[in-house]
Order: structure tokens, then C-alpha cells, then sequence
């Protein structure tokens, strides 16, 4: 997996769940127990709260060797420095925020769990592909349903497959069994207290060293 990006726990923001006070040292439970991939999302902040936020977390991402994803933004991702933005079927082309970001930049897209959006995704350049909502979601509730064998499927573009919409510790593992590299969580992370939210994170760590074929292969071969 190119640019930094390694299968496990994607963790996504989200200021209903982590106000401003608590934004940074919540994240940094997550990047204890072990998250892969940090999303900062935030829709409803002034601009300069947005930039201030952003840029407390690449640095706090960027000691931890972990890389930051800004969402829908990337004129925010190019000023906080972070590694790359995530972009919505409904947000900026690929192609645009490619142009703005430079190569090294890494970009996923949202595919719902459509396949021709995955697609045309890989074919604009998109470093991971995105599907879901796989279960019941508060953050995104009318996002459409998908089956969890579009993971499989999209295995065919040989990009990373990240999941997405009201994963927990209890059902992650059948999305990682299906084909996902990565589990974006939200709610399922960041609730209660921060030792809460780092055992979380490991907790989904775990799922993917018992079950992700990177993880269970070299155990398989070490043992």
C-alpha cells in the first residue's frame, strides 16, 4: 500500500462527538491504541477555527508518523499541511484537488457502494476507494445501503478498500473477512473518555492482526 497508507483503524472527527477541548488529546488516544489513518472533519467551524484545528492535528499526526486526511477541503489540506483530503461524490473533482496537492498527495474518494464510481475514481488517480454505509449510521443516516461484497469486488482496481458507516468493535471483523484494508469509525471510536477511545483503538488494531491477510498471512508463514 503506497503513500503511507496501511490496513486498520481510519479515524474520523466528527465536533457533535469531540468538541473543540477535547479534539486533540482524543485523537491522540486513538493514535495510541493504534489508528493508521486520521480524518479531520469538521463542516460547521469558521474558517479560522477549521485552519487552527487542522493544523494542531498534522502536527500531532505527523509526530506519530501517521498521515492526516482533511475532508472535502482541499485549499485546507494545502495550508495545515496535512497528507491528502477525501473527497465526496458532491465535493471537488479529483482531478482538481490532484492539480492542487501534486502527486504526493494522498486522495480518496466516496463510491457509496457503487462499483462505476469506484471506477472512475481509480481512473482519475484516487489512492483508496471508499464504500458504505455497511450499517446503521447518526453521522450520515440517509447514505445508501451497501453489501459488503462490493469490497471483494472492488479488490479488482488494487487500490486499498476502506468501509465506512456504523462500524463498532463487534462487527468490523466481517468487513475486514469481505475485503477491507481499512475501517473509517466515527461514532463507534470516539465516545466516552479517553482511555475508552484508546481501548477502542486497540480493540480494532487487534481485528485486523487476527484477520487482515497481511497481518494473518505473516503469522501463518512465522508459524
Amino acid at each position: 500500500m503506497a503513500k503511507g497508507l496501511r490496513p486498520g483503524l481510519y479515524a474520523i472527527t466528527d465536533s457533535q462527538l469531540l468538541p473543540a477541548d477535547r479534539l486533540l488529546a482524543a485523537v491522540e488516544a486513538a493514535l495510541r491504541g493504534g489508528a493508521v489513518l486520521v480524518q479531520y472533519r469538521e463542516k460547521r467551524a469558521p474558517h479560522p477555527e477549521r485552519l487552527r484545528q487542522a493544523r494542531n492535528l498534522a502536527t500531532l499526526c505527523r509526530e506519530a508518523g501517521v498521515p492526516l486526511i482533511i475532508n472535502d477541503d482541499p485549499d485546507l489540506a494545502r495550508r495545515c499541511g496535512a497528507a491528502g483530503v477525501h473527497l465526496g461524490q458532491s465535493d471537488s473533482s479529483l482531478v482538481s484537488a490532484r492539480q492542487q496537492l501534486g502527486e504526493h498527495a494522498i486522495i480518496g474518494a466516496t463510491c457509496h457502494a457503487d462499483l462505476a464510481l469506484a471506477a472512475n475514481a481509480d481512473r482519475d488517480g484516487a489512492d483508496y476507494l471508499a464504500f458504505g454505509r455497511f450499517f446503521n449510521s447518526t453521522t450520515k443516516p440517509d447514505a445508501p445501503a451497501a453489501d459488503p461484497t462490493v469490497l471483494a469486488s472492488a479488490r479488482q482496481f488494487g487500490k486499498p478498500v476502506t468501509a465506512i458507516g456504523g462500524i463498532t468493535v463487534d462487527n468490523g471483523e466481517s468487513l475486514i473477512r469481505a475485503g477491507a484494508d481499512q475501517l473509517a469509525v466515527i461514532g463507534g471510536l470516539f465516545h466516552g473518555d479517553l482511555a475508552s477511545i484508546e481501548e477502542r483503538a486497540r480493540q480494532f488494531t487487534r481485528l485486523f492482526a487476527a484477520h487482515h491477510p497481511l497481518f494473518s498471512s505473516s503469522v501463518h508463514q512465522e508459524s
